[in-house]
């Protein structure tokens, strides 16, 4: 039996969804990263980073949402290409959304939301590569289904992570602007796995009050500074 170590954070998500997807049977360990858990001995074990999701898959420990994402379908053969030229295309928005989408949204979130005093300059930086990022991304879903071509890939379900978290980023026109990205989320949403992903976040309660505990549980390095 696998064990998703598991706070309802895009990144948790994803891997919630390939599980979902691959119907695979899995516990899940709750880490509440408001109350700084993330840092116990106990889940430092298994991701040395403190950051989840992490995976422990009969004895085999994956941390790196992207990495349990490849880890999961290279071992069961699914949602990655075979072809080489195929796995390549998906390799590559799969790193973007890893590279660019991720960490651009991570910030603009911290900036807009959690950062201690008003910056602008950071505020602007990080919402505008956020929205470069998505434009390329629109540009790419307008001429194909999914991400790698026809076929639906891991590649999908990390931009689906951090697509459903829009919102904070872009208030209530969400992704208005990136109408192909748009209608990928529509397309998303209707798939039982994803349904479940959310049913599964729904069932676990979270501390959700951004107090003193909580700012030294995110940011330890502020508190320490």
């Amino acid at each position: 039996m696998m064990n998703l170590y598991f706070h309802a954070t895009p990144n948790s998500m994803k891997v919630a969804v390939l599980l979902y997807e691959l119907n695979l049977p899995f516990d899940v360990t709750p880490i509440d990263i408001f109350k700084g858990e993330q840092h116990l001995p106990a889940f430092r074990a298994v991701n040395p980073n403190g950051k989840v999701p992490a995976l422990v898959d009969d004895g085999v420990i994956v941390f790196d949402s992207h990495a349990i994402l490849l880890y999961l379908a290279e071992k069961h053969g699914r949602f990655i290409p075979s072809a080489l030229s195929r796995k390549a295309e998906m390799l590559s928005w799969l790193h973007l959304v890893a590279t660019g989408l991720s960490p651009y949204s991570g910030q603009a979130i911290h900036f807009l939301h959690y950062a201690p005093e008003d910056l602008p300059y950071a505020k602007n930086r990080y919402v505008k590569e956020v929205e470069r990022t998505y434009a390329v991304l629109d540009k790419r879903l307008e001429s194909s289904e999914w991400l790698a071509g026809d076929d639906y890939t891991v590649a999908d379900m990390a931009l689906w992570g951090w697509a459903a978290s829009a919102g904070y980023i872009f208030g209530e026109k969400g992704l208005r602007d990136f109408p192909a990205v748009q209608r990928f989320m529509t397309v998303m949403s209707e798939r039982p796995a994803v349904q479940q992903a959310l049913a599964l976040k729904a069932a676990h309660s979270f501390k959700a009050v951004l107090d003193a505990e909580t700012r030294k549980a995110l940011f330890p390095q502020n508190a320490n500074g």
